[in-house]
């Protein structure tokens, strides 16, 4: 899902992944390299994401962008997500729930 959410924004190449969800997570969530190319792949082969070769640059890199398909998964997941979320606040705060994220 944090995959699919940072390349929504724009297609990029795996690295740039990683250095935006680190960005967005201020620093929280600072992978290593090798994860999230699988991640990556799983992510393609499930039609969620497609992906091309770029040489713009200078050097060959593979760029992922959201499929139309990504983006209802997408869209299905951060939903989902939400409803985890607030169950959980909603536990920790002792059954008061937390205003819809929805």
């Amino acid at each position: 899902m944090l995959a699919l959410a940072v390349l929504a924004e724009r297609p990029a190449h795996g690295y740039a992944v990683l250095e935006m969800l680190k960005e967005r997570s201020a620093g929280v969530l600072d992978l290593p390299e090798g994860t999230v190319y699988p991640a990556l792949h799983r992510l393609e082969a499930a039609g969620l994401l497609a992906s091309e070769w770029d040489t713009s640059t200078g050097r060959k890199r593979r760029v992922y962008k959201v499929t139309r398909r990504g983006r209802s998964v997408l869209s299905a997941e951060q939903t989902e997500w939400h409803r985890f979320v607030d169950a959980v606040q909603a536990v920790l705060r002792g059954g008061a729930p937390w205003p819809s994220t929805v």
